[in-house]
């Protein structure tokens, strides 16, 4: 195949995260030199020192002030807790950007090697979902940063405003307490922009690490299904044991990736779950609350409620769909291996095979915390218990 359409379906299949990290300076890429190494490192310590100064540190100070106020503290930690898990995930890729780069290149290498159109076919499908998850997330991203930042500068605010934490006609984008007062121009004006940029940022480094994860597994996903034919047919090859070999290299690959991938994440989606469970559980109180009690509120503002809700819904399925299809493709590889007719080997290449079944009988999990393995049946067991607190929210109102 020429290698201008490899590089072609490369790019189709990486091209949008990887222009989302690199604006961050996220992208692992070893070929950087010194100067373009220290300028990455540099915009991802810009970013993340703006966003920490601009709207982690001052929310958590006017979620002090609000204390009390249930409707207050559900619009601070709405916008408060993304932000924080934004900084988070920024923390995460930039200290293991060096163990992810041969992640990286595993990815590239595999799309520009030379391969079979079955194999090409296999790596196009999975990239294709992954590469849906990406346009889907862009868009969302989107559409909720021109929520809360384009009305409010036509003077639509998107937020519950109290007098504790705003001033009549001077709303902030972001419920946020300054040592300054930032109703007096240009100090609001100052503050109001570093909001919007802080807001834009967030969005982004919430959104690509999450991408990237995705495109990660479900190329792993692609390979091991790759993988699962080749064994099914080692009889193509000329010599079983050197076709074997080659198999288990490939195989012991992929776990090393996943192995990476779950050391990398696994804190960080310990701590996605518990950020859900409680944005879910609130978001959900305060819709209700807003139906039930005919509250006068703008059609902006339910847009605003509404991504955020469903932002929140998609991330976090995403992570668990991940996790079972890597479940389901490493139990592929087992059955292929079962399947084989294995009886009609010799005796020394028959043991050989079952040690490639015995690896492929323990699952390859990404786990939250190293606790809670990430699967539909463990994303539904959210979704419940989060219905029962908002129950009990409501009963307590």
């Amino acid at each position: 195949m020429d290698n201008s359409f490899e590089n072609a379906d490369l790019e189709w299949a990486i091209g949008i995260n990887r222009f989302t990290l690199k604006i961050l300076g996220l992208w692992p890429d070893e070929r950087l030199n010194r100067q373009q190494r220290f300028l990455a490192n540099l915009r991802a310590f810009i970013i993340f020192t703006t966003m920490i100064l601009v709207s982690v540190i001052p929310a958590y100070i006017s979620l002090m002030r609000v204390w009390g106020d249930m409707m207050a503290i559900i619009d601070n930690l709405q916008v408060t807790l993304p932000c924080s898990i934004a900084a988070l995930k920024i923390i995460i890729m930039w200290s293991r950007k060096e163990d992810l780069t041969p992640i990286v290149n595993m990815v590239v290498a595999d799309w520009i090697r030379t391969k079979t159109e079955e194999e090409r076919d296999t790596m196009i499908r999975q990239a294709r979902i992954a590469r849906w998850i990406v346009v889907f997330g862009c868009i969302i991203m989107i559409l909720e940063i021109i929520i809360i930042v384009i009305p409010p500068c036509f003077g639509y605010s998107m937020r519950y405003l109290t007098n504790i934490t705003d001033k009549p006609g001077k709303p902030l984008l972001l419920q946020t307490y300054y040592l300054r007062d930032t109703t007096e121009s240009p100090y609001f004006e100052i503050v109001f922009v570093a909001q919007a940029i802080a807001v834009v940022m967030c969005a982004f480094s919430y959104t690509a690490t999450d991408n990237f994860m995705g495109i990660v597994i479900f190329h792993i996903c692609a390979q091991m299904e790759i993988l699962k034919a080749r064994l099914l047919n080692l009889q193509g090859f000329k010599d079983f044991n050197v076709g074997l070999s080659t198999n288990v290299q490939d195989h012991l690959r992929l776990i090393r990736s996943v192995d990476v991938i779950e050391n990398t994440f696994n804190l960080m989606l310990l701590a996605l779950l518990v950020y859900f469970t409680i944005l879910f559980c609130l978001q959900g109180f305060l819709i209700i609350s807003i139906i039930d009690e005919g509250g006068n509120v703008s059609f902006p503002r339910i847009c605003w409620l509404v991504s955020v809700l469903i932002n929140t819904f998609v991330h976090m399925c995403l992570y668990c769909v991940v996790g079972e299809t890597l479940i389901a493709k490493c139990e592929g590889i087992y059955y292929a291996v079962y399947d084989y007719a294995w009886y009609l080997l010799k005796p020394k290449e028959a043991r050989s095979l079952m040690l490639i079944m015995i690896r492929a009988d323990k699952p390859l999990y990404i786990t939250a915390g190293r606790i809670f393995p990430m699967t539909l049946s463990m994303f539904c067991s959210i979704i419940k218990t989060s219905a029962g607190y908002i129950s009990v929210l409501l009963a307590n109102r």
